[in-house]
């Protein structure tokens, strides 16, 4: 399963990104996608996750209210916009995709069955 993430790149604090990953539909259709991210020398982080009908959305507290998590059916692609960016954002994100369960766990990375390969996030002036 291969999930593609993009739209990493450089950025100054204040400014605004979008990153996507697009899933095969299969996935997208029936597995919650999330986001984390990884600075250097720190662990990796929860970011945001969307189940997979777009009912329900989550978000860490270091993102919340300066992001939203959404999703596109036409591209089976889940997007994160990221606004008010600062320097402690810069990291590698990820997104990853996690199958239907009774119970959901967004932030453990273990949860998830499948992942991207990262893209890059750097807030820097």
């Amino acid at each position: 399963v291969q999930l593609q993430a993009s739209g990493g790149g450089l950025v100054q604090p204040g400014g605004s990104l979008r990153l996507s990953c697009r899933a095969p539909e299969h996935i997208f259709s029936s597995y919650l996608i999330g986001w984390f991210r990884q600075a250097p020398g720190k662990e990796r982080e929860f970011v945001a996750a969307i189940t997979w009908g777009g009912s329900r959305t989550y978000y860490s507290d270091s993102v919340e209210g300066r992001s939203t998590i959404s999703r596109d059916s036409a591209s089976t692609t889940v997007y994160l916009q990221m606004n008010s960016l600062k320097p402690e954002d810069t990291a590698v994100y990820f997104c990853a995709a996690q199958s239907q369960k009774h119970t959901i766990v967004v932030d453990d990375g273990s949860e998830y069955d499948y992942w991207g390969q990262g893209t890059q996030v750097t807030v820097s002036s």
